[in-house]
């Protein structure tokens, strides 16, 4: 799988999102740019400017017309992606960490931080996907984060609850109409904090990334934990394929643990796992420094990851991969240790 390399931003990336067709991606990272790119061929089909301070979020909304981003300078950007303009801007205490539009892109959340004595919290506002149309002020709802504050949110399936990760390694479960909290469970290590939360397609299950080194699935239900991937470096991503049972996983020690090793103990690598199986069955290299997000083509075409290294790099998924059957190679490996 030879990627492409994409080179827009001159630092670190935060997030990459693909929109639903999969034939966009958008990137931010902390040099104040979002950039839209065409999937097929890394052809950059724009720049959005205007946020003053580093970019950590972006999503795309269902229909392909808008996009949305949080930034470090306390705000959220509304755009339209075929011009470039911005739309509005939501103004907030502290920054925005994460960003996600609801299933039908009605609604928006977003997640802030806990900083200068202000607590974090999970802000929902109302979108209307014209791009001519006023948007709303107001905040339909405010979720605060007594206890440990979110750093991760998502909307479950049909928008039925808003499921948020926290920085004590725990994952939250609340009515997306009250913000009423239904559940909390210790899915990670505690105070290991949850660094991503990504959606299987029907929304009815989810990963998370954590720096304990492990990914999770859990059920939205129950918030029952399904299947575990361990790793032997802090995680920052991990995304589930469709059409082929593997969940792809992104991470590496952070800057600091670097500078006393070599990039390839650094392990900065895509880690590819068998869903069901729970077993490391491959790796892609070529960041030079920890992956600080993957994504995923949302109809099984390739993935994308953005790096430290302030690059994206686009793989389209080759024959190889779609013909892997994890039961051949088992029993091949079985027969080699075997013949050993």
């Amino acid at each position: 799988m030879r990627p492409i390399l994409l080179q827009g931003h001159e630092r670190a990336l935060t997030q990459i999102r693909y929109n639903r067709d999969g034939d966009l991606i958008f990137s931010t990272a902390k040099d104040q740019h979002v950039c839209a790119w065409y999937a097929h061929n890394g052809e950059r089909l724009g720049t959005y400017h205007g946020h003053q301070g580093a970019l950590w979020t972006v999503d795309v909304d269902p229909t392909s017309t808008i996009i949305a981003t949080g930034a470090a300078d306390n705000t959220v950007k509304l755009w339209d992606i075929k011009s470039g303009k911005c739309l509005k801007t939501w103004d907030f205490d502290t920054a925005v960490k994460r960003v996600e539009f609801a299933e039908d892109g009605s609604r928006l959340l977003a997640v802030t931080e806990k900083r200068m004595g202000f607590l974090g919290t999970i802000v929902v506002l109302d979108i209307n996907l014209d791009v001519n149309a006023e948007q709303s002020s107001e905040k339909s709802l405010v979720i605060t984060c007594e206890e440990s504050k979110a750093t991760v949110a998502g909307w479950s399936c049909l928008n039925k609850y808003i499921i948020a990760g926290h920085e004590d390694g725990s994952v939250s479960k609340y009515n997306a109409k009250t913000g009423e909290q239904i559940d909390n469970v210790q899915i990670h290590e505690l105070d290991q904090l949850i660094t991503d939360i990504q959606w299987s397609q029907d929304r009815t299950y989810f990963i998370t990334a954590s720096k304990d080194k492990s990914a999770k699935i859990v059920n939205v239900q129950d918030l029952e934990i399904m299947k575990t991937y361990t790793t032997d470096t802090p995680l920052n991503s991990a995304c589930i394929t469709p059409k082929k049972d593997f969940v792809i996983l992104g991470g590496g020690q952070d800057a600091m643990g670097v500078t006393q090793t070599s990039a390839r103990q650094g392990k900065f690598e895509a880690r590819f796992y068998h869903k069901i199986f729970e077993e490391e069955i491959g790796r892609v290299r070529g960041h030079f420094g920890p992956l600080n997000t993957v994504a995923v083509d949302p109809q099984g075409r390739g993935y994308a990851s953005g790096g430290e290294d302030g690059y994206v790099r686009v793989h389209q998924f080759d024959k190889g991969y779609f013909d892997f059957t994890y039961e051949v190679e088992r029993q091949a490996k079985a027969a080699q240790q075997q013949h050993l």
